[in-house]
């Protein structure tokens, strides 16, 4: 078995897909990470300028992942906005979509492939089972490198006068050796979409490619409270409903589908 996994490829391929909602793809130019693939192009001056920041609702149009339900979808369009507001809160002051600011943040999902349920369900369950082995070392478990899921997604950030100041095409698989395995086909999106929330928030709130350089950023109290579930810094993220926390990690850890940890926006929750 082990024989037959090593053979397979240990992430999912990750295509760029421009989806033509971006108002200008001119100037774009490649800036890959190690296990990310961009296209981009930002202003810093410019950013630099700006103190007010919203973000428009991710759009995630269901013939881009037909296979996923529409709770999965909103579910991963709002994991992607709630990202954005946690990172860019570090920078900008961030306002609701219908208060004007400096920067608007539109983004939408171009590609997304759903994760292999069973694959994924087999892999937590070997995780969970090795956890129970008495070494004195702990022994790190990859996933079934079968049915790993894929994400691209376009975005940019634009002026009050609607001109574009940075824009970014990205993608990225998820791997077997860094990727939670959840048994969910939304899995690998819902985690890739917190992913490129961060990556785009950099780019904005640095005005350069957050795939360059060897600086290791030191997240923010805020950030770290927020991504603990705790309240977030600006109540316009509060719209996005606050992270999972530690039934969230918990969650991870026993391979349960991000649906049942994350209620989502708070639009979505119910009474």
């Amino acid at each position: 078995m082990l024989a037959i996994v090593s053979l397979l490829p240990g992430c999912a391929t990750a295509p760029l897909v421009q989806g033509g909602g971006l108002s200008s793809y001119d100037g774009l130019k490649p800036s890959d990470g190690k296990v990310t693939k961009s296209r981009l192009q930002v202003r810093k001056e410019q950013l630099a300028a700006a103190k007010t920041i919203n973000i428009a609702p991710t759009v995630f149009p269901p013939n881009v992942a037909p296979t996923l339900s529409n709770e999965q979808r909103v579910l991963v369009a709002n994991a992607v906005n709630r990202a954005l507001c946690v990172s860019l809160s570090d920078r900008y002051k961030v306002v609701t979509p219908d208060v004007a600011a400096d920067i608007t943040v539109r983004a939408a999902v171009t590609r997304a492939t759903e994760t292999d349920e069973v694959a994924a369900g087999i892999s937590a369950a070997t995780s969970i089972g090795v956890s129970f082995v008495d070494t004195s070392v702990p022994i790190p478990v990859p996933r079934i490198p079968i049915g790993l899921g894929d994400l691209s997604i376009e975005a940019e950030a634009v002026d009050r006068s609607g001109k574009q100041q940075a824009a970014m095409v990205w993608g990225r698989g998820a791997t077997a050796f860094f990727s939670t395995p959840r048994a969910s086909k939304a899995s690998d999106a819902y985690d890739l979409a917190g992913a490129f929330g961060d990556d785009f928030a950099n780019l904005l709130n640095k005005g350069e490619s957050p795939f360059e350089g060897v600086g290791i950023d030191i997240p923010s109290w805020d950030k770290i409270g927020s991504k603990m579930g705790l309240a977030p810094k600006y109540a316009a993220c509060e719209n996005y409903g606050r992270a999972p926390g530690i039934a969230g990690l918990v969650g991870g850890k026993l391979g349960l589908p991000p649906e049942w940890t994350d209620d989502g926006p708070k639009v979505a929750r119910k009474p």
